[in-house]
């Protein structure tokens, strides 16, 4: 059984190894080999872990079964912007491990995090995504609209991205995954 809710503390080791596990995959012929090799778990459940202490947008999608622990298998982080251009929120981070994918699970995560994002008054959102990466089709065909392109900086080197936004939010809200 998957159950998407909003993140604890206990879960942020979960969404760190979702996190440095789906960044090796997916960003593999995007990011240097070596910043990929030096992505530090340990480091990043820190971040998440404080990120959820703090209150901020984190959501997790758990599995749970009667003979088996709690496990991560995917997560979203979410903020709101004051005075960003694309949108008045922003989903952050978006990632499903590898064995989870298409089942429907990034669409949930993804309508969670508008859906927390209209409850603070956020009538867009937009996501940046790498230029190349493979789930940028999985955005358009939830309505997402491309809306610009810049760059990002990774381990010194630039790389290219897309920003996808849903405005009105509730272009998103109402899509069936």
């Amino acid at each position: 059984m998957i159950a998407i809710r909003r993140a604890r503390a206990a879960d942020a080791p979960g969404i760190a190894a979702v996190h440095v596990a789906t960044w090796r995959n997916a960003y593999a012929t995007l990011l240097p080999e070596t910043f990929l090799a030096g992505l530090s778990a340990e480091r990043l459940t820190l971040h998440y872990e404080r990120s959820i202490r703090m209150g901020h947008g984190v959501f997790v999608a758990v599995r749970s079964g009667e003979r088996s622990a709690p496990l991560v298998v995917g997560f979203s982080t979410v903020r709101r912007c004051h005075g960003a251009k694309l949108g008045d929120g922003e989903v952050e981070t978006l990632y499903v491990a590898d064995d989870w994918q298409n089942m429907g699970l990034g669409g949930q995560l993804l309508r969670v995090a508008a859906k927390y994002l209209a409850s603070l008054g956020c009538r867009s959102v937009f996501i940046w995504v790498l230029h190349g990466n493979p789930a940028i089709f999985f955005y358009e065909r939830l309505g997402g609209r491309r809306l610009a392109n810049g760059t990002t900086y990774v381990a010194g080197s630039a790389v290219p991205q897309v920003a996808y936004a849903w405005d009105p939010i509730e272009t998103l809200l109402d899509v069936d995954a």
